[in-house]
């Protein structure tokens, strides 16, 4: 029964984990370039007492053993990188991407991070920002003063024409042999790590890497319905290992009180 007692506490542990995932995922369903997450578990060691196959005499083999779990644990939180779906929004420097691919920006230490946020400013030095001012590497130049017309390709091809004369850039992207492997930084911002492999830098359309899209924003892949099963499944999961907890316990008061 004490046994009884940690495996569904450790059950209740992992639903609690699992209600946390969710409503990261439920709080952040407007957030832009927002990839959800998901909790994946494992069971815990067992405790054997009849192994499968042992024998039982006579040469005769047991057929499936006496094998007791202790409970879960939770393993990872992986990130999913689905497309969310993609919103119109006609700004000039709004970029969503269409497949596999990340904008690249300098962080202030020098380092780089990854984003799929294409919600993009201009800085007062005509650099090419992110909305928490970060600027844009992998090819993005300054936009001139006075220019009164950007226009981006599928491709990454950026004409921009103004009374400075005309002038023109193309964007690249980077990928990642395994995008859950990357570190989330928070601010819509990932970085690189060993499990994710190193950034591969490719053109829009080309060898695999998505497309980019002008004047659209690429929503969250969270779907609210979903999310909301998720959680009412975690709810009734959480309710059945506390009833475990409650009827071991009471299973133990029992005992306590038997009187010889």
């Amino acid at each position: 029964m004490l046994r009884a007692l940690y495996s569904a506490s450790s059950g209740m542990e992992s639903q609690q984990t699992q209600l946390d995932v969710i409503s990261n995922n439920l709080a952040n369903v407007s957030t832009t370039g927002f990839k959800k997450s998901k909790a994946e578990f494992q069971d815990l060691l067992y405790q054997t007492t009849s192994a499968p196959g042992a024998d039982a005499g006579g040469g005769n083999q047991v057929p499936t053993g006496v094998q007791i779990g202790h409970g879960s644990r939770l393993v990872s939180t992986a990130k999913v990188f689905t497309n969310g779906e993609l919103k119109q929004t006609g700004e000039r420097l709004d970029l969503a991407i269409e497949g596999d691919g990340f904008f690249e920006v300098q962080m202030p230490d020098g380092s780089k991070a990854y984003t799929r946020d294409g919600n993009l400013k201009t800085g007062p030095d005509g650099r090419i920002l992110t909305s928490t001012g970060l600027p844009l590497q992998g090819g993005f130049q300054p936009i001139p003063a006075g220019s009164t017309n950007v226009s981006i390709a599928s491709t990454g091809e950026v004409s921009i024409s103004g009374s400075a004369g005309n002038s023109s850039f193309r964007m690249q992207l980077v990928r990642f042999a395994n995008p859950a492997g990357l570190s989330s930084l928070g601010r819509n911002l990932y970085a690189e790590t060993p499990a994710s492999g190193a950034a591969e830098i490719g053109s829009p359309g080309e060898s695999g890497f998505g497309t980019v899209q002008q004047g659209a924003l690429e929503m969250s892949n969270v779907k609210v319905v979903e999310e909301m099963v998720n959680l009412i499944v975690a709810q009734r999961a959480y309710e059945v290992n506390s009833k475990a907890v409650q009827a071991a316990d009471e299973m133990l008061q029992m005992s306590n009180n038997i009187r010889r």
